[in-house]
């Protein structure tokens, strides 16, 4: 008998722990955002990517913890020299076309042609370099925070 009240015991309290960690089906989930594109704000994009090409922040931070999603808006020849982040990128490809190259140092030989409706990937400390073939819009989402390390400090525009 002692024995299986010590088993029911043990066995509430692990439900009490795991039902603690999960969830609650009736939290209040997070506040919906719709985003028509006349809504859509475009600005220029800070110091660490190159000028000339304007980002929106659609929903999130970027630059803090948590999910987010951003736009791009690339001019044609907008070119971002090899660099990685901390957390995976996955973009879309709205408008245009977007070729991009995996290693550390620029290569056209390496450029995939990613055109409209196109999807890309890309894990965590994975070197990559992008460039528009015309003018571009890109749609990126992931994980913040969403750092960007060039490969060769040289390249970082907030550098120079």
């Amino acid at each position: 008998m002692q024995k299986s009240l010590a088993a029911f015991l043990l066995l509430a309290m692990v439900v009490v722990l795991v039902s603690a960690q999960m969830p609650s089906a009736q939290a209040p989930a997070a506040s919906v955002v719709y985003m028509t594109p006349d809504k859509v704000s475009w600005k220029p994009v800070p110091a660490g990517l190159p000028a000339g090409a304007q980002v929106s922040v659609l929903s999130g931070d970027p630059l803090s913890d948590g999910p987010f999603v951003l736009r791009l808006k690339m001019p044609d020849g907008y070119k971002i020299p090899p660099h990685r982040h901390p957390v995976t990128e996955t973009t879309t490809v709205l408008s245009g076309e977007l070729r991009v190259g995996i290693g550390d140092t620029w290569d056209d030989a390496k450029l995939q042609s990613l055109p409209q409706q196109s999807m890309v990937s890309i894990p965590p400390g994975q070197s990559h370099f992008a460039m528009a073939h015309g003018e571009t819009v890109i749609q990126t989402q992931g994980m913040g925070p969403f750092k960007r390390m060039y490969v060769n400090p040289a390249d970082d525009p907030a550098k120079k």
